[in-house]
């Protein structure tokens, strides 16, 4: 079920997108005189990273912009190719570090896809907490930066304060607060103890109050709306051309989200509403995030209200570790053990890709196997990369001052961005 996000009592937006649209076309045909061009990052606050953007300016309006990438490029494609599978969840951390268990998640499902492997039911609940646990981080702070980018300084201090308490939960079930390795391709390092459950029922308690606090701050407040609203449009057509996922596609109308589209992780079997905006402006997108993040507290109470009970790890005695209280007290599971740990899963030949809905889009994992523990190739389809191939195209016609509006308002990270 798609939830189109509430608009305020203003003038008719769609009107206001068509003038802008109009605006946006005429700057840049009728621009005239001497250009002048200039560099935005790639250490800029507004950038969120190591983005430059070479922009050509008439004046204050910008008449050509090139997304210039690649500053934070680590190889992690081909580091993947020369480990075997179990010895890359480390570095998936790192793609958006912003929602490291979603990304740990992501990347096991591919494999699993490859091995034929599925969870059994405890386990899969326990990647849903994951997930929707990094989709609030994510958006909370996305939220929390884009307000302060366009002047909103409170706000930020609201939702870092919360993504704190995120972080504590994060260390409680894995041990780490920022890069947690907590998902094997198979399962888990370890199972949700009660005290982790009573605290993030508490936390799921509290936090709706403070969405509705950050809601009044600014959905309404005449600067925040100045700031975005007819700012940054991407039409339906546009977002589907560039390939556009996430809440900035779902902020053009369009409503796809991966969790409804193709189910996993059994998401079939809770219910949630997927938030869609209907200009596709900036002030769509902050409002897609805010709703999105309900619908996470919706999604995790269903969860808690009705955990299974049962292993969380798939049991495949030739590719899984046998337990350390085995393996310090016989010989065979200890040989077992050494095997797996230095030659790897035995995965079978084959192709398969997956794509989870992670808070900035799709994030995707091809997997090439000619068989053994290490992949023969592997393609990682990263949503912030694809998101900001959009922005030679979305940045003429506006204004530098409008800049960092947009680029709050698509919320990338640079880390999968170059991966």
């Amino acid at each position: 079920m798609a939830k189109t996000v509430q608009e305020l009592d203003a003038p008719d937006i769609a009107a206001q997108a068509a003038l802008h649209a109009q605006a946006h076309d005429e700057a840049v045909t009728d621009m005239i005189g001497e250009k002048l061009v200039i560099n935005m990052g790639p250490s800029h606050p507004a950038t969120h990273g190591v983005l430059r953007l070479v922009l050509e300016l008439d004046g204050e309006i910008i008449t050509k912009a090139d997304p210039d990438v690649g500053f934070l490029h680590r190889g992690d494609e081909k580091i993947a190719e020369n480990m075997h599978y179990n010895q890359f969840v480390p570095y998936t951390d790192r793609l958006d570090y912003l929602a490291p268990l979603a990304n740990n998640v992501a990347y096991a499902m591919a494999v699993e896809k490859l091995m034929g492997w599925e969870l059994p039911a405890r386990g899969k609940a326990l990647r849903v907490v994951c997930c929707e646990m990094a989709r609030l981080s994510s958006h909370l702070l996305g939220v929390g930066v884009f307000a302060m980018d366009v002047g909103a300084m409170s706000v930020f201090l609201y939702t870092f304060t919360q993504r704190e308490t995120i972080y504590n939960l994060s260390e409680q079930l894995t041990g780490a607060r920022f890069t947690t390795s907590f998902t094997r391709v198979g399962g888990h390092t370890r199972d949700m103890n009660e005290a982790f459950i009573s605290g993030l029922k508490k936390f799921l308690n509290e936090l709706p109050a403070v969405i509705d606090e950050i809601d009044a701050l600014l959905s309404k407040n005449r600067i925040f709306i100045d700031r975005t609203q007819g700012l940054g449009i991407i039409t339906k057509e546009d977002a589907i051309s560039f390939g556009i996922t996430g809440p900035n596609l779902r902020a053009c109308g369009i409503d796809f989200d991966l969790r409804k589209a193709h189910p996993y992780l059994d998401y079939e079997q809770y219910e949630f509403d997927i938030p869609i905006g209907t200009t596709g402006d900036c002030y769509d997108r902050y409002l897609v995030r805010m709703e999105e993040m309900r619908q996470s507290i919706r999604i995790l109470n269903q969860v808690l209200a009705s955990i299974p009970s049962g292993p969380i790890n798939y049991e495949d005695p030739k590719n899984r570790l046998p337990g350390k209280q085995k393996v310090l007290m016989k010989m065979e599971e200890l040989i077992h053990h050494f095997i797996v740990a230095t030659q790897g899963l035995e995965a079978p030949v084959g192709e398969v890709y997956f794509g989870a809905e992670n808070p900035k889009g799709e994030l995707g994992f091809y997997i090439c196997s000619k068989g053994g523990g290490v992949p023969y190739r592997m393609k990682i389809r990263s949503p912030s990369f694809v998101n900001l191939s959009i922005l030679s195209k979305l940045l003429p016609g506006h204004m530098v001052s409008d800049v960092p509006s947009i680029l709050g308002s698509l919320d990338f990270v640079m880390g999968e961005c170059d991966r």
